[in-house]
């Protein structure tokens, strides 16, 4: 199906490594904004951002989740920066089958930063809000976009929820959830 042309907001988070001190308060805000209750708990592997240290450089990078690859990638290169020599999974934003980043760690689900849109929405994500030395900063910009819709994304997740509690437990709460809300 051809997605037709549309104007899209396009909205990033933008990383300076060299603000970065490691300190985790972006993972720390993020996993408890998605605990339920909301701020109940606090776990760095729910967390839709990620810092990556290299010790023996002490260089901190923070990544933010994007969207799921259902397939592993090929990339295994290694790129030099300002002298430096990184792994290429290092700046990946995406969850996988080859790593366990950004996976939901209870059911393994793909996590994806939903640049804290839910209730109540925020101004700007809550990492950025809580980055300490202003290392991320929160972007928006005007593209033309084809829109496509995504039903591999729906399938992916079902596949998962089906796997993990069964297909008549999944199909009992869809229907249970129809009758319930007002669609």
């Amino acid at each position: 199906m051809q997605g037709e042309k549309k104007k899209k907001i396009i909205k990033t988070i933008k990383v300076d490594v060299d603000k970065c001190n490691g300190c985790r308060a972006c993972e720390m805000i993020c996993s408890s904004s998605h605990a339920a209750p909301k701020y109940s708990s606090n776990n760095p592997a729910r967390s839709r951002i990620r810092v990556i240290h290299e010790p023996l450089r002490d260089v901190y990078l923070p990544v933010y989740a994007g969207d799921y690859a259902a397939a592993e990638c090929m990339g295994r290169d290694q790129y030099v920066i300002d002298g430096k020599e990184y792994e290429e999974c290092g700046f990946c934003r995406a969850s996988c089958p080859s790593r366990d980043v950004f996976k939901e760690p209870d059911s393994g689900l793909p996590l994806k930063c939903d640049m804290c849109e839910d209730d109540p929405p925020q101004e700007k994500p809550l990492c950025v809000q809580w980055c300490l030395n202003d290392a991320l900063t929160y972007e928006e910009r005007e593209e033309e976009v084809e829109e496509e819709e995504k039903q591999e994304d729906l399938e992916i997740g079902l596949e998962s929820l089906v796997n993990k509690y069964g297909l008549d437990k999944i199909m009992d709460t869809v229907v249970r959830m129809s009758l319930s809300k007002k669609w």
